[in-house]
């Protein structure tokens, strides 16, 4: 889409439209990443070890892996408004689900399973409505605001599913994430609506071929995207775990912290925005945020295993500094892929980085239950170090700008 197209559309209607997007992502974040506040529980109460819960915490993810290509196709044909809409009514029923069969856990993975599937429809949608109406000056603030969804959606789980666990049981705590996936369907379908984008048959053909043939510019984003997402989920998955074990603190102290660094990450991922549109560049501030990362989170194995009261700071400042290359990348494929393959181009970004999300809570739970945290953090490290040479020069020209 054209600058001059987007720029005739009202601000205040851009605005409101981000707005709706990131509630319904963070509101599937919620339901995705908010299992894992359930592992103290688990592990307490129903005897879970740390891989079993991680596990279990996982299967959100392995959802979205399974469907996150099936809806970016369907908001390539159908638009942003239905999936969106759809997909959030559809997780606000999976996750009662959840709830109501809270004495099995056979059945709760079952329903968190589907609802994984279902709130992939989240990722794709809201990244193209962004796209969509907001021009190219603009993109990177926009969608780093949009981003904030997942930090936002951790946080609020954080805040809220471990104490409702802990005094009301799981069937309980789930229930907070099916009302919250309710809502944002219905705020969708009253105020979503999809960007004007030209008929296939007046398209240019740039637009309309294939981005991934002729060129490894994708492919290399969704690698280094994949490392780069690893640290990541080490660190919001097991974080209050860790506080709560190895720091002594109360469930309520943990999660509030967790919800702080999670606001933080947000803030983190705005100014990593504004900076890619000041810059002109999506690609090249990414190296910056993986070298950091790398040095942070080495830090912080360090100092765990010295038993260092600092070890808690480095810890907030990794969970800041890993979620800040995200909108980043997102916005550069986006761009690049153009408006007819953006939203599968999206789903195959998430598909992969999900895939990634899901195997690392129960591998690293695996590992922190043998070796101990700081060894399981330094393997972490090993991650962003090696997304650096991967990450590639930004094009000079998209096919949306």
């Amino acid at each position: 889409m054209s600058t001059e197209v987007t720029d005739e559309i009202s601000g205040a209607r851009r605005w409101s439209i981000l707005g709706l997007a990131l509630a319904a992502t963070l509101c599937a974040n919620v339901f995705i990443n908010g299992v894992a506040f359930l592992i103290p529980t688990l592990h307490s109460d129903r005897g879970l070890d740390l891989a079993q819960a991680g596990l279990l915490s996982s299967l959100p993810s392995f959802g979205l892996v399974a469907t996150l290509i099936a809806w970016g196709y369907l908001v390539d044909r159908f638009g942003e408004r239905l999936v969106l809409v759809a997909g959030s009514a559809l997780t606000a029923l999976a996750a009662f689900g959840a709830a109501s069969s809270a004495r099995s856990l056979t059945a709760t993975g079952a329903f968190l399973l589907l609802g994984g599937m279902a709130a992939a429809s989240s990722n794709s949608a809201s990244g193209r409505l962004v796209v969509g109406w907001f021009p190219a000056h603009q993109r990177g603030l926009a969608m780093g605001i949009r981003q904030t969804a997942q930090p936002l959606g951790v946080g609020l789980g954080a805040l809220v599913i471990p104490r409702l666990a802990e005094h009301h049981g799981i069937g309980a705590a789930l229930l907070f994430p099916a009302a919250v996936c309710a809502a944002s369907a219905l705020a969708c379908a009253v105020g979503v609506s999809d960007p004007p984008r030209p008929p296939r048959t007046e398209a240019p053909a740039e637009h309309l071929a294939n981005p991934y043939r002729g060129s490894a510019l994708l492919w290399r984003i969704h690698a280094m995207s994949v490392l780069l997402v690893v640290p990541q989920v080490m660190v919001w998955t097991f974080m209050l775990v860790w506080l709560m074990t190895e720091r002594g603190w109360t469930a309520g102290a943990a999660g509030a912290l967790v919800t702080v660094s999670q606001l933080l990450g947000a803030a983190g991922r705005i100014s990593a925005g504004r900076w890619s549109d000041h810059v002109g560049l999506r690609l090249r501030p990414i190296r910056t945020i993986a070298a950091a990362a790398a040095l942070t989170i080495l830090a912080l194995a360090a100092t765990a295993w010295a038993g260092w009261p600092v070890s808690i700071a480095l810890m907030v400042a990794a969970s800041v500094i890993t979620v800040s290359d995200n909108g980043l990348a997102f916005t550069a494929i986006a761009e690049i892929a153009g408006p007819f393959w953006s939203g599968r181009a999206l789903g195959t970004q998430n598909t992969s980085q999900h895939f990634a999300a899901g195997l690392a809570p129960p591998l690293f739970g695996t590992l922190i239950g043998a070796a101990g945290y700081p060894l399981a953090f330094a393997v972490c490290a090993i991650f962003p170090l090696a997304a650096i040479p991967l990450v590639p020069a930004d094009p000079a020209r998209t096919r949306t700008s």
